[in-house]
């Protein structure tokens, strides 16, 4: 790891940084933190570094790395703002994520030199090409490549699985399923919609002066339209409780694997009795364990927002469940009514049958979510 100002100046940093960069710390010590930077690296990459930790939000990429020497080597590296500046900690990347992030690099390298892209279009592109790739934004690919880096590096040095970072991936999982259960229940409520109006129509035909058919329409009008406000209030838009819960486990994900790659640099820098050059080992010990007991608590506060986020999830399918039992007295009592019609008694029948089946696929759906938020909730346990 090393640490930097805000202009990103060399302070400091531990043994490992200086053997494999092959330079003195006299010729680190006071140094930009881009005298180890690699021509092939693209700009963009950095100008989303910066945009990024300049905001003050943590960032993690892959960086290719030049030493002193003129040799490479990759990291996969994780910037905190610290101590008026930055605290960058780096892990020897494994992953096959690692593979296709090169590609994607070099893709992104050729564009720059190819096609003149300014430094904020090359980010630009980047951020497309990973939302083409199947991600949300940048830092849910930073987010997975950090997972899968870790439990490869696990693998590699023969570790027993980092169990809070399997079962967050599971979690992710588990909330990126739930997100297409949503994006069904949608459509279905979309379709939904226009049932009650058919029914209406038909119960103004049928009852000009009104009767059962039409006060049954009426009601189910009035829970269709209770269950749509419910709908757009925990369901739909990106502050609703089903939105939220991927972004929350994404970041306790993020923030976890940050953490355990500190603790990693602590413990190591612990045991380290070499010369930091003009450094004060003990000072980089504080800065770095105070990192350390910061990302811990932040992962755990995660966790518990996680289970908040799941237990509002179960909560709102329970009262949804509910608002179904209503609706499904409601199609009984005008299945009673078009067996007694003898006019559109046929029309009335196909209705239902559509309540019928929007119902049993909806309750299928909620009954789906309710189960992946209680995984969710008993994986954080």
């Amino acid at each position: 790891f090393s640490r930097t100002d805000s202009r990103g100046v060399i302070l400091a940093g531990n043994y490992v940084f200086r053997r494999v960069s092959h330079y003195d710390w006299e010729e680190l010590l006071g140094a930009p933190h881009r005298t180890i930077r690699h021509p092939d690296m693209p700009k963009g990459v950095f100008q989303l570094f910066w945009d990024t930790i300049k905001s003050g939000q943590t960032m993690g990429a892959y960086v290719k790395n030049k030493s002193k020497d003129g040799l490479y080597y990759w990291v996969y590296a994780v910037v905190v703002p610290c101590a008026d500046g930055y605290l960058s900690a780096r892990i020897k990347p494994s992953s096959k994520m690692f593979d296709d992030t090169r590609s994607l690099y070099a893709k992104l390298l050729a564009a720059e030199q190819n096609e003149g892209l300014t430094p904020e279009e090359s980010a630009e592109r980047l951020k497309g090409w990973i939302v083409d790739h199947g991600f949300d934004n940048y830092r849910q690919f930073a987010t997975k490549a950090m997972s899968e880096e870790l439990i490869a590096r696990d693998i590699g040095l023969e570790n027993e699985p980092d169990q809070m970072i399997v079962d967050l991936c599971q979690m992710l999982d588990n909330a990126k399923t739930l997100g297409g259960e949503t994006e069904g229940l949608i459509k279905d409520f979309d379709a939904m919609h226009t049932i009650p109006h058919n029914l209406r129509v038909l119960a103004s035909r049928i009852e000009p002066s009104g009767g059962p058919v039409t006060v049954l329409s009426q009601n189910y009008g009035s829970m269709s339209r209770e269950m749509s406000d419910w709908f757009g209030a925990h369901v739909m838009g990106e502050n609703s409780n089903f939105a939220k819960i991927k972004a929350s486990v994404n970041s306790s994900l993020f923030v976890e694997g940050m953490a355990r790659i500190l603790v990693e640099c602590d413990n190591q820098l612990q045991k380290e009795r070499r010369d930091l050059g003009e450094a004060d080992m003990e000072t980089e010990r504080q800065i770095l364990g105070d990192l350390v007991k910061d990302q811990v608590k932040r992962s755990q506060d995660g966790m518990k927002e996680v289970d908040e986020e799941a237990a509002r999830i179960t909560s709102a399918c329970q009262i949804m469940h509910r608002h179904f039992l209503g609706l499904s007295s409601t199609r009984v009592l005008l299945k009673i009514e078009s067996a007694r019609l003898t006019d559109s008694g046929e029309t009335l029948a196909d209705i239902i049958d559509q309540l019928g089946g929007f119902q049993e696929r909806t309750s299928r759906r909620l009954d789906r979510i309710g189960k992946l938020s209680e995984e969710i909730r008993l994986l954080e346990q």
